[in-house]
């Protein structure tokens, strides 16, 4: 019995391992379930605070857990007379600059004031009697915000990237630019930022029906 070359090994096993066509790839918030997970019932806590935070970063800004937990107070600043994430090194060491919405502002600049944070990382630990501690949280603690906060909103199988597919589809949803849209999330190829936006195509109403030429 001949053996397979390991070439021909490898490329059984990624067949085997490919994902199917039409299988879904995350989920996305509507408008009101966003507001519903945002409206934390314990935001006059010092942990609600910060998890308001973090969620309004999550969901308006597009940001990784990894991208969140390494923001500092100076990563904050005035571009273009609005603020900003500036020079942001995300996955694959890409460098962006991300608009940061006004309410999101707030929700972080809440935060900051009543933990009293004046410098290094933005986001803390929390302990029980509601005190900041340590220098820094993990990627693994903004999981569980998010899930905390899910099941407080009766959102079922969220994860903190389905915030991130959130944002696309909202900002896709408003009229914005699939450019622009890449731009924010700091996707390499707009394939990608394609299969957050998780469109489909409408031959029903398709764009190129009015283009202002049809009496040509």
């Amino acid at each position: 019995m001949s053996k397979r070359s390991p070439d021909l090994a490898a490329g059984i096993r990624r067949v085997k391992g490919a994902k199917r066509l039409g299988a879904r790839i995350g989920n996305w918030l509507t408008v009101d379930q966003s507001r519903s997970l945002l409206g934390d019932p314990r935001s006059g806590s010092l942990q609600g605070k910060r998890d308001r935070a973090i969620l309004a970063l999550l969901i308006g800004c597009g940001l990784r857990r990894a991208e969140l937990v390494g923001l500092e107070t100076e990563d904050f600043q005035i571009r273009e007379e609005r603020c900003v994430i500036a020079d942001l090194v995300g996955k694959g060491k890409h460098t962006r600059t991300v608009p940061v919405p006004l309410w999101a502002k707030r929700a972080v600049d809440e935060w900051i004031t009543a933990a009293g944070i004046n410098g290094g990382a933005i986001f803390r630990r929390v302990s029980r009697l509601d005190k900041i501690w340590g220098d820094g949280i993990t990627p693994k603690a903004i999981w569980h915000v998010v899930k905390a906060a899910a099941k407080r909103a009766d959102i079922k199988n969220l994860a903190p990237h389905d915030l991130r597919r959130t944002c696309a589809r909202l900002c896709h949803l408003a009229g914005g630019e699939l450019e622009q849209i890449q731009f924010l999330l700091g996707h390499a190829s707009v394939q990608t930022t394609e299969r957050y936006l998780g469109c489909k195509q409408k031959l029903g109403h398709a764009v190129n029906d009015n283009l202002g030429l049809e009496d040509s």
